[in-house]
């Protein structure tokens, strides 16, 4: 894979680590709501997903992603684990192998193909960020986002943020069930990514060794 290449894999993937640290919430098929729905108002919409997120302690799943840019789509899948707090695991197997873990601290981005490693302080990722949602303190919620749940009758909300820094224009996240099946995710310069979750285990203890990460012997490693 030449740079170039890895490079933007490496953002598509890293964006959607952070989206789907969103973990703390779960999504079911966006429902389109009908003109009789009523929606749930801005405070109690803020309830019903923070109420979801604090029940999911951690979740492990297969992912699908799809991104869509200017008509091109690239399709990604792999594995992925979420804890509280600020613990995350995204490894995609395919079209390459990227490895991307957080322990709380520390964040690591590992390119097998580039034998290389980029190495960064979390507080620079996760801020007014969907990784918040997932692994951070589900309260910080509404101080960062505006929410709105279009539908009452249903469990599915979008987060718009309150930041004008932030890295993306919007985040929709639908439950089923209190697991995590779908979310969608468009940013700041055009492109929606929708990620698909399956065979989900929630809330069961995530050995610590699966957010860390020791460079491999050789890898050229990177500070940021």
């Amino acid at each position: 894979m030449s740079t170039k290449t890895s490079t933007l894999f490496r953002t598509v993937a890293l964006k959607a680590v952070l989206a789907s640290t969103v973990l703390g919430a779960t999504v079911a098929p966006m429902m389109a709501t009908t003109a009789h729905a009523a929606a749930a108002s801005q405070e109690d919409a803020a309830k019903n997903l923070n109420r979801l997120l604090s029940n999911t302690k951690s979740m492990s799943a297969n992912f699908s992603q799809i991104t869509k840019s200017n008509k091109k789509s690239t399709t990604f899948s792999g594995t992925m684990s979420v804890q509280r707090q600020n613990q995350f695991r995204w490894e995609t197997k395919s079209p390459a192998e990227q490895l991307i873990v957080a322990n709380g601290n520390t964040l690591w981005v590992y390119d097998k193909d580039l034998q290389q490693a980029t190495k960064q302080s979390t507080a620079n990722q996760v801020g007014d960020t969907p990784a918040l949602l997932l692994s951070g303190d589900p309260a910080q919620i509404s101080r960062s986002f505006t929410v709105s749940q279009p539908n009452a009758e249903k469990n599915y909300y979008v987060l718009t943020p309150k930041s004008a820094n932030a890295n993306f224009k919007n985040l929709s996240i639908s439950f089923n069930g209190g697991r995590p099946v779908m979310m969608t995710l468009n940013d700041a310069i055009g492109q929606t990514t929708t990620i698909r979750f399956s065979n989900i285990t929630m809330n069961k203890k995530i050995a610590a060794s699966q957010f860390s990460f020791t460079p491999p012997a050789g890898v050229d490693v990177i500070n940021q």
